[in-house]
């Protein structure tokens, strides 16, 4: 039995944020319900590059759940979805605040219908303040909450390489807000609206700089600080063949085990000294990686244990020892698209298997007949639905 077997989701979400959110509680066992429009549906289905006929981008976020199409502009799709929520447990969006209100079918008048229900609405700013009706995308999230402004290197800010507002900020923030409404409605019998802005989720990522910010008054920049390139100790460095290394040798035990490995035992009190230039321990040991190959370089660090780890590419990582022992990757098939690669949840529980594809990413719509009638629609109910356009 999975943790969140019996708790259904009514996910209207689209793209990454709760998408991903949905897929954690669906990967836990939760019924996850995407409720999409008449019309594309959740727009990343349409998304290159595409595995045969179908996005490789909505393969990847969203098996184990089920689809059902309603037009929620049409009243009668309206009166649909309000029959959904009284059975559901959930109720998952992302969409800015206040289009849910317009719609007929916000906070107040759901929470009306079913006193349980968990709320969770997913957005850029949150539901108040000045910014409450702005559109805004990852990287808008990142700079407001002043993560860019450390990222990159002096001179040249850097695109974190992925979605970190989107799945940190966003998608996981909503799942731990769910689940604990859901465990204070055990308490309570009463549900709650769980307000996620991506904006506020991405500022736990710089808890502890914001701290240190308040406590010295200095203002970071990028390669300016002790965790994001100020040193040599803790960064990444171009091996002989072109590829990288990560050294992470933070302790003095790790870094003196750096030194005695490569024979510079004079740069054991230099793992904090700054700059770059010529003749810095910094620009020592950027040559220092240039002398051996990534290979090399893992199985030294191997020996030695000075925290040095390579860069890996997409088409490494499936085969690596690590994730093959964690069980991080699996396949599938598809009777359409063929074999599918799926990246686990992070969320394990020790002495059980991790959780695998139950059902596969669903067709858009695959399965309104199917909830409409556990609802209580007949087949004639659901036949006069389809003709008013309220479902597809």
């Amino acid at each position: 039995m999975r943790p969140l077997e019996g708790i259904r989701v009514l996910d209207l979400s689209r793209l990454l944020p709760g998408p991903y959110c949905s897929l954690l509680l669906a990967d836990l066992g939760a019924d996850v319900v995407k409720v999409e429009d008449t019309k594309q549906g959740d727009y990343i289905r349409w998304s290159p590059p595409y595995q045969n006929n179908q996005s490789a981008l909505f393969l990847a976020l969203n098996r184990n759940k089920r689809s059902i199409r309603l037009d929620l502009k049409n009243p009668e799709g309206a009166a649909v979805f309000k029959r959904l929520v009284e059975d559901a447990d959930v109720v998952l969006e992302s969409f800015r605040p206040g289009v849910m209100d317009k719609l007929g079918i916000g906070w107040d008048v759901l929470r009306e219908i079913n006193p349980r229900l968990v709320y969770c609405a997913i957005s850029g700013y949150g539901q108040n303040g000045p910014y409450r009706d702005k559109a805004g995308h990852d990287l808008n999230y990142l700079s407001l909450a002043g993560f860019e402004s450390i990222t990159g290197v002096p001179g040249r800010l850097a695109l974190p390489g992925g979605q970190i507002a989107d799945v940190g900020g966003g998608a996981l923030s909503a799942a731990v807000g769910i689940l604990a409404a859901l465990l204070q409605r055990q308490q309570t019998g009463a549900g709650k609206f769980v307000d996620i802005s991506m904006t506020d989720g991405v500022l736990a990522f710089i808890t502890m700089h914001l701290g240190a910010w308040f406590a010295d008054k200095q203002v970071p920049g990028p390669a300016d600080m002790t965790l994001n390139g100020a040193y040599p100790c803790y960064n990444v460095y171009e091996t002989r063949d072109g590829r990288w290394m990560s050294l992470g040798a933070l302790e003095p035990k790790f870094w003196l085990n750096f030194c005695q490995a490569v024979g510079r035992p004079d740069l054991a009190d230099k793992a904090f000294d700054r700059g770059e230039g010529e003749g810095t321990p910094y620009a020592e040991v950027v040559a220092l990686f240039k002398e051996r190959t990534l290979a090399e370089w893992s199985e030294l660090s191997a020996a030695n244990d000075f925290c040095g780890e390579p860069v890996l590419n997409f088409d490494e990582l499936e085969s690596h020892p690590l994730h093959q022992a964690r069980g991080n990757f699996y396949r599938v098939q598809h009777p359409t698209e063929g074999e599918m690669l799926q990246v686990r949840t992070p969320v394990r529980f020790l002495g059980e298997e991790p959780a695998e594809a139950r059902s596969l990413p669903p067709g858009l719509g695959e399965h309104t007949d199917e909830c409409l009638k556990a609802t209580g629609y007949t087949e004639e109910d659901i036949a006069a639905l389809r003709e008013k356009g309220a479902i597809a």
